[in-house]
């Protein structure tokens, strides 16, 4: 990680963003020292849970056994085994077998989404999670997550937008985690990378507070939104007016 990138994100977060609450990094390696590993059964079995302790500034990292949802160890790539009857789960469920989350209409839209769904496959052993003030330069983010309330988001949604002519910013259905790992994670090798918007999924809303939403970039394009910072909107009267409510509202 360069640092001189880092302490000036940091620098202009403060100056444009109020010291809002800083974005959690994650990325995949094989040394086992970079974070804490969390045992098996340890905590939430959603690993949303557990990035609220990331998000206050603690390091850890996750293995296929650390992850206690099956559809987590997928989406961290961790795995590719998907649920048993999964249409039905991400339906309308099995009268006497499971209860429907009823997220999609039908088994058959289901089959049909997870047709078309990506997938990933972790190159390493682990995924670790740090506070982007927590970096080093033995670490090599892959991926920017914010967890931030509707006027910062607007922020960063503009600011992604600012130097693309196509939408820089999509929210496709998925898990809370699909939304902040595997989509960005994957994005990162497209040759114009989108953010991530989301947090929209019903089961791990209770994991963040009931203004929040997540937007998660890629880091090689998240770099390049930190360089536009200075001569973007952040620099207007619309933007401090904004900001204003923002600090009024505690960030």
């Amino acid at each position: 990680m360069d640092l001189g990138i880092r302490d000036r994100f940091i620098r202009l977060w403060n100056e444009y963003f109020g010291g809002a609450e800083l974005p959690i990094v994650f990325y995949y390696t094989d040394d086992e020292r970079r974070a804490e590993l969390v045992k098996p059964g340890a905590g939430p079995r959603c690993i949303m849970g557990h990035l609220t302790k990331v998000r206050h500034g603690e390091s850890l990292g996750f293995n296929f056994d650390s992850v206690g949802c099956p559809g987590g160890k997928r989406y961290l790539g961790f795995t590719d085994v998907i649920l048993p009857r999964f249409e039905y789960f991400l339906s309308c469920g099995k009268p006497g077998v499971m209860e429907g989350e009823r997220y999609k209409k039908s088994p058959e839209i289901v089959r049909q989404f997870m047709e078309n769904m990506p997938e990933l496959k972790a190159p390493a052993k682990f995924i670790v999670f740090k506070r982007w003030d927590a970096l080093e330069e033995a670490d090599n983010p892959e991926v920017v997550i914010f967890f931030a309330r509707p006027d910062l988001l607007s922020g960063l949604f503009t600011l992604a937008n600012f130097d693309q002519v196509e939408p820089a910013v999509v929210a496709p259905f998925g898990s809370g985690c699909m939304s902040i790992i595997q989509h960005p994670y994957l994005e990162k090798e497209s040759a114009c990378p989108k953010a991530i918007l989301g947090m929209f999924d019903v089961s791990a809303r209770p994991y963040v507070p009931e203004d929040t939403l997540t937007f998660a970039a890629p880091m090689n394009r998240f770099v390049t939104m930190i360089h536009n910072m200075d001569e973007s909107f952040l620099i207007t009267s619309s933007w401090e007016k904004v900001l204003n409510r923002t600090s009024k509202q505690g960030g």
